[in-house]
């Protein structure tokens, strides 16, 4: 291959043709602006630009369909420049991919060797745990420890029991005094006026409502007040201090923690 040839003039000559295919497609457009210059209604501009753009595309697609791939110079010097210049821009961009990857990597080997790590400490606590286990079965309980235990048993026997009494000494107060309310004002409280719907309960069954809901989830104490709540028992609830409205909603109502 010649050496005469500079990839400077390379460049430059490159750069000729392109100014040249330029100006024949200012050429042509100049030519398809002057067959669409007619005037025609605002109405159908819109329209006939469409279909002016749709033509050209088809009458373009036509002629790529028909033309052949072309050179876009036949210069040894250009297409070496060319190539080349191509090459490198591959290379730079497989680099960055390699070096992405390879990053890619180093993460993924660093995850895993703090994986293993974690799984190598619970292993090891695992296996600790079941050395206390077999250790805490292996030894022997004294009499003392079997008399606390025994002790421990009776009070707690003795506390369900005295939960048990105070339990039904409470439904007893709250059937007497609290009754379920009738709608014929047969009920012993008859100092409300307003008569209760058709499916109404008890004091006892809110009490126990607002309890159970206290014990069971503490996070979330409130109970939806629907028409089963007599609004006379539960206005006394919440004038003695006994029930708390929620603070952004009023249909919903808590026991109050007197536990805390």
């Amino acid at each position: 291959m010649n050496d005469s040839v500079c990839p400077v003039d390379a460049t430059e000559e490159l750069l000729r043709e392109c100014e040249n295919i330029w100006k024949e497609m200012e050429k042509g457009q100049s030519k398809l602006t002057l067959l669409t210059a007619e005037s025609v209604p605002e109405s159908d501009a819109k329209v006939l630009l469409l279909l002016t753009r749709m033509q050209a595309l088809r009458a373009e697609y036509y002629q790529w369909q028909k033309r052949n791939p072309e050179l876009i110079s036949t210069n040894p010097e250009v297409l070496l420049l060319l190539g080349k210049e191509e090459l490198q821009k591959v290379k730079k961009e497989l680099e960055m991919v390699l070096s992405a990857v390879q990053s890619k990597n180093e993460k993924l080997k660093e995850d895993l060797e703090r994986e293993q790590q974690w799984h190598d400490e619970q292993v090891q606590v695992l296996n600790t745990f079941k050395e206390i286990e077999e250790e805490m079965k292996k030894e022997v309980v004294t009499d003392s420890e079997k008399r606390v235990f025994q002790e421990l048993k009776n009070q707690m026997s003795e506390l369900k029991e005295y939960k048990k009494k105070l339990l039904n000494a409470l439904g007893e107060f709250l059937e007497e005094h609290f009754p379920l309310p009738e709608k014929n004002g047969n009920a012993k409280k008859k100092r409300y006026s307003e008569e209760p719907s058709e499916q109404v309960i008890t004091m006892h069954e809110i009490l126990e409502i607002l309890l159970n809901q206290l014990m069971s989830t503490p996070h979330e104490p409130y109970v939806t007040v629907d028409a089963s709540f007599w609004p006379p028992y539960l206005e006394l609830l919440l004038r003695s201090g006994i029930v708390l409205r929620h603070p952004e909603d009023p249909n919903r109502i808590r026991l109050e923690a007197f536990h805390e």
